[in-house]
């Protein structure tokens, strides 16, 4: 099926990587242990941030909502927006068009 969008995909997946990157324990949505996560340098953890942002953006697509760490990410068609709620509070908005 796949997500509709009208805004440049980059500008999309630097949103969705800065709203990411938030999330505490996020590396283990990418099977990434405490350890291996500390000892990767702020750049390094920025390009595998950007690849789950890339990774969760095509999922999405055939799964309207994920979990990474303690939040949910959930693709609402009706308003062309990827929300990233941490329990029962909003915590950021993508706009996609």
């Amino acid at each position: 099926m796949g997500i509709k969008f009208g805004r440049e995909y980059r500008d999309i997946i630097d949103d969705f990587t800065n709203a990411l990157q938030e999330i505490e324990c996020c590396h283990e949505f990418l099977e990434m242990s405490s350890e291996d996560w500390g000892e990767l340098n702020e750049g390094e953890r920025k390009e595998c941030i950007k690849t789950l942002a890339d990774d969760l953006f095509y999922g999405l697509g055939t799964e309207a909502q994920m979990s990474v760490g303690d939040c949910t990410v959930t693709h609402d068609p009706k308003r062309h927006v990827i929300r990233i709620d941490q329990g029962e509070a909003l915590t950021r908005v993508i706009h996609l068009v």
